[in-house]
């Protein structure tokens, strides 16, 4: 479900609401651990944190005009998904993460490359999700980018 909220604030508010204190609490988690010099926003239909061009001028390669895309949260028809490329491109924060995973949450990891999908918002482990995040600064997801995608 792509959202045409134009700001994360617009986004919040249109969430169905069985979805909005498991969206609410996520965001919240997301915001209070995040390094310092991510920025909340809105792309690709759902609300994400990038790495501004103010610190990563380069932005995506896939179109130099956006940011560099980091995290995204989104509300899909049918769970909640997680999308964190820090996953996708660090094997070694992937594996952290998925050997984590059980010691937070009673439910098996329903995971693609770089996506979570939690059908319930009490399924989420916020705890783990807040201490995956504190694990990669801009810096840090700035040299494992250029290292991995671009050419």
């Amino acid at each position: 479900m792509t959202s045409t909220a134009s700001t994360p604030e617009e986004y919040m508010h249109q969430l169905p609401e069985e979805r909005k204190d498991a969206m609410t609490r996520l965001r919240k988690v997301i915001t209070d651990n995040i390094p310092d010099g991510f920025q909340e926003g809105m792309g690709y239909g759902m609300l994400g944190f990038d790495v501004p061009h103010s610190i990563y001028p380069n932005g995506y390669h896939c179109n130099p005009k956006l940011p560099l895309p980091f995290l995204g949260m989104a509300s899909q028809k049918n769970f909640i998904a997680i999308y964190h490329m820090g996953l996708y491109a660090d094997p070694i924060l992937y594996k952290w993460f998925t050997e984590e995973f059980p010691k937070h949450s009673s439910k098996k990891l329903d995971m693609g490359k770089s996506c979570m999908r939690f059908k319930k918002g009490e399924d989420i482990p916020f705890e783990l999700i807040g201490l995956l995040v504190q694990k990669m600064t801009p810096n840090d997801w700035i040299a494992m980018y250029e290292k991995n995608y671009r050419k």
